[in-house]
């Protein structure tokens, strides 16, 4: 079955063709150094047959720090040692591991990283509504070097590859995007391509440098999103070919923004949880509460996408047409047969999943033993919302916990 055969991603073998995507942890301390837990949940999924793991959202930098508490960091020397802790633990269950590299960019506080938010232009994001500095093209220089420089850190930590998060809003994902980058600089939109490129290929070109050719780099990126200007099919077909050009190891399809962020999900809105939790949106005053159920949450409730299987699989075959690289399709995969169909009838490389691991470690496991087995995740979204507080990443409804 050729779901469950060794494949590649670049140089490097995966067992099968099932692969953990990027999932916040929240067991990191306020530095951003890996405690018991992370090490114990990533030992759990690589004992379990995944084919290969993509660590959570890993900041680069202090100023590219989100605002969720317990984020893993790396951005010295001084990690290399606890994450190499990591891969030798992941490899010994004989799996492997990338490390997904972020910033945040303007999709953070100021309280968090002590300073103004950064972005690509000034404008805001209407979800955390600060109003960035705007990155002179000194401080991009910069932002690549680190790129770079916690890629090589990376591959002396053990790490298989990396991935560079290039979606769900974030920085690189910024600079892509004509609806937020305005800039008249080189680093502004590629008129040809109508997307922004430079930055992007600039982080690729210096990690390429820095860690040598045969070190994989994939990308994650947005098959869309939900502003008003959406990045066209068009721009989306540009920026695969673009990454066709540049040769990276992999392309992981996603969706939206965090401006929209349970369209990244889909599924159910958990909103008494939100307002208990939300940073944002936390209301503890009952008919102040009682009010926006009646009126706001209606016009949220609005913008969010229903959950349907395989829910970003349009932008993945439609990147199958335009480039040889493995894409990895994810969101809404619950199903083994729908794993089955991508792989088998479908030609896509590789699926990945984020919620159903949350819920069942040894999901994978199961699946061996059962092609046709079912996820236990029932999309209720709880996990992507307790993200903003200091709870370990968990199922909530798998193990009926009150929020």
């Amino acid at each position: 079955m050729k779901v469950f055969e060794k494949t590649n991603i670049g140089n490097v073998t995966l067992n099968n063709r099932i692969i953990r995507s990027a999932t916040f942890e929240g067991m990191c301390d306020k530095n951003g150094f890996p405690e018991r837990e992370y090490y114990n949940m990533y030992n759990e999924l690589s004992k379990n047959n995944v084919g290969g793991i993509i660590t959570g959202f890993t900041y680069i930098s202090g100023d590219g720090k989100a605002m969720q508490p317990g984020q893993a960091g790396f951005y010295s020397e001084k990690f290399i040692e606890n994450y190499k802790k990591l891969t030798d633990l992941v490899h010994k269950n004989n799996s492997k591991i990338f490390i997904q590299l972020a910033h945040t960019g303007r999709q953070t506080r100021s309280s968090i990283i002590g300073q103004k938010v950064l972005g690509v232009s000034c404008k805001k994001s209407r979800y955390f509504n600060e109003k960035p500095h705007v990155l002179t093209a000194q401080e991009i220089e910069k932002i690549i070097d680190d790129f770079a420089l916690v890629s090589f850190y990376a591959k002396k930590a053990g790490f298989d590859g990396i991935q560079l998060h290039c979606a769900h809003g974030y920085l690189i994902h910024q600079f892509i995007l004509p609806c937020i980058n305005n800039r008249k600089d080189k680093y502004g939109i590629n008129k040809e391509l109508n997307i922004g490129t430079l930055f992007l290929s600039g982080i690729i070109d210096k990690i390429r440098d820095k860690c040598g050719k045969d070190f994989p780099v994939i990308i994650k990126i947005s098959g869309s999103d939900d502003y008003l200007s959406k990045f066209s099919e068009k721009q989306f077909v540009n920026l695969i070919k673009f990454l066709d050009n540049k040769k990276i190891d992999a392309i992981e399809i996603s969706y939206g923004t965090m401006d929209n962020a349970l369209n990244i999900s889909r599924g159910k809105v958990p909103i008494d949880a939100i307002l208990n939790h939300n940073p944002i949106y936390k209301i503890d005053n009952k008919i102040l509460r009682s009010l926006w159920k009646v009126f706001i949450y209606p016009l949220m409730k609005f913008n969010i996408g229903k959950f349907t299987p395989i829910y970003n699989l349009k932008y993945a075959k439609l990147a199958k047409k335009h480039t040889d690289i493995p894409i990895i399709s994810v969101g809404g995969i619950r199903k083994g047969k729908e794993i089955f169909d991508l792989v088998e009838k479908k030609n896509i490389d590789f699926v990945s999943l984020c919620r159903p691991f949350i819920a069942e470690p040894d999901f994978v496991t199961k699946l061996l033993n059962n092609i046709n087995y079912i996820s236990k995740c029932i999309n209720c979204n709880i996990c992507f919302v307790m993200c903003d507080t200091k709870n370990h990443t968990r199922c909530y409804s798998y193990n009926k916990e009150v929020v």
